[in-house]
Parts: structure tokens; sequence; C-alpha cells
């Protein structure tokens, strides 16, 4: 044991002999690298997915050590670089959104859309989802921001209509034509109504304690974790709402909450200049964190 002490101690005064700037600096960019990846891949699927693989690799480090195994350690070393291949296929949609979030590190708002128009449909959504949460009218609206959403309005029957509250009480109504899927508004506009959205898999809802979240959740996680867009969601069963971005959910929300969130979201954002600034586009999952922390 003393022997084992001393070893390390030797070891670790060697490696502090031939620290220097250069080797500090290298450290720092490898550890702001790993930290940036597991910030960009907090609350999603891909976490459960990399812990499973770092304890593979690390199991299969320790076998590959024991010299009592040599057929092992040589399928091992000869399967390692398919295992690396396949990394890329495994986290595609991850990496996906990665890119995606580093192509809107720029630009968080939509370009084009008056403030004035969000702020009408804004109260709009409002007040139409009090009024279906009270009649437990289940609804999916989907609200644009700077993505496109047109590969999904083409799933859907075209209104181009003005958003009024007593629209979209219409569309929702149980047993109407478009009341099932979700309606895209634009601005000011109600594009579609009756659009399909994609299906989340991230497992979210399978570990929810509330059993009433049924495909309108999922549909509004699916269309938040491939785009910027923000879900509002009335449960049919329950009268809840909830609103959905980033692959986030918040849950039973009443009509005041309900706006000063998507207020925040749609609120002109004051931007920070330099590296500083990229870096906070690139992290906070919506404008409201940044000015909580002002």
């Amino acid at each position: 044991m003393p022997e084992l002490f001393n070893t390390l101690i030797s070891n670790l005064e060697l490696i502090y002999g031939r620290l220097n700037w250069l080797n500090l600096v290298d450290l720092m960019l490898v550890t702001m690298v790993f930290f940036g990846i597991l910030l960009l891949l907090r609350d999603t699927q891909a976490m459960v997915l990399l812990r499973g693989i770092l304890l593979l690799i690390v199991l299969i480090s320790l076998l590959t050590t024991l010299e009592v195994l040599p057929a092992f350690s040589w399928l091992v070393r000869n399967t390692l670089p398919a295992l690396l291949l396949a990394i890329p296929v495994i986290f595609a949609p991850e990496i996906r959104r990665t890119l995606e979030r580093l192509g809107r590190a720029g630009s968080l708002l939509p370009s084009g859309i008056p403030a004035p128009d969000l702020q009408e449909a804004i109260t709009a959504v409002v007040s139409a989802t009090a009024r279906l949460s009270d009649r437990r009218h289940g609804a999916l609206i989907v609200m644009q921001r700077s993505d496109s959403l047109e590969e999904y309005v083409k799933t859907g029957v075209l209104i181009k209509a003005h958003v009024t509250p007593e629209l979209l009480l219409q569309i929702f109504y149980p047993n109407t034509p478009l009341h099932d899927g979700a309606v895209i508004i634009s601005g000011a506009k109600l594009v579609a109504a009756s659009c399909v959205m994609p299906l989340s898999s991230s497992g979210v809802l399978t570990h929810s304690p509330d059993r009433q979240m049924g495909l309108r959740h999922r549909a509004a996680l699916g269309i938040s974790e491939v785009t910027d867009a923000v879900a509002v969601v009335v449960s049919e069963e329950t009268g809840y709402i909830s609103v959905v971005h980033a692959g986030r959910m918040i849950r039973r929300l009443d009509s005041e909450r309900l706006e000063n969130i998507l207020r925040a979201f749609y609120r002109p954002y004051e931007r920070r200049k330099g590296v500083r600034g990229w870096l906070e586009r690139l992290v906070l999952r919506n404008p409201s964190e940044a000015r909580e922390d002002r």
C-alpha cells in the first residue's frame, strides 16, 4: 500500500512538472467541448444512450486489460472501429438538432412579422385555450418562430385566415372535420388546420405520473424537438393547458401564466454582443431564460 501511494505521488509530480500555460489552455478547450455536448444533450433520450455507451466502453476497457482473455481482446480490437462508425447512426437525430441549433444561433425570432400582429395572435390563442379548457375540448396549436413549418402545413387543410378565438373554437369543436390534428399559426395568420405533426420518441411522457397525456402531447413534443416552434396543448380528458418548446413541457397553466410565457417567447430580445452573446443564443432554450438571469 505505501508503495502504491508513493507511485501515485511520483506520477502526480511528473504531471505537474510538465504542466505549462499551453497545456492548461488545451485542457480548458477539451473541458468546454465536453461541457457543451452535455449541455446540448441535456433532458434528451441521447443522455440515456450516452450513459450506456460510456458504461460499455469502461467495461470493455477493463476486460481487454485482462491477459487471461486473449480471444475476447482480439474481438474487441477488431470490432471497435465498427462501433465508432455506428455512433453517428445512433445519434443521428441529436446531431441533426445540434447542427440546426448552431444554424439558428444568430437569430431567435422569426423575421418579417410585425410585433403587433404577434401580440394579437397571442391574445387570440390565450382567449381560445381558456374557453377550450373550460369545455374540455382537446386542441393543439403550433406557433411558428424562425424555423419554417411549410412541410407540416402541406399535410393539413390550408385556411390562411386571421387568427381569432372564435375561429379556433370552431376548428376544435368535437367531431368537426378539422378538429383532429394541429393548427399552425404564423404571425397573425392561421395558415392551416388538421396538420399532422411528428410524434416524439424521446420517452418523456413514459416517465410522467399523469396518464392522461396522449397523442396531442406526443405530437407537441415531437414538433418542438425538430423545430423551434411553440406548441400549446389543451387536454381533452382533464382540460389542462400545456406549453411545449425544445422538448420541454410546462403543464397545468392558467390564462395569465400562458400569456406571460408566450409573450416571453415572442418579445423583442436584447442580444448580447461578442462570443458570450453567441454562446447564450446557442445554449439557452428560450429568450426568457436569459432575462431571468439579468
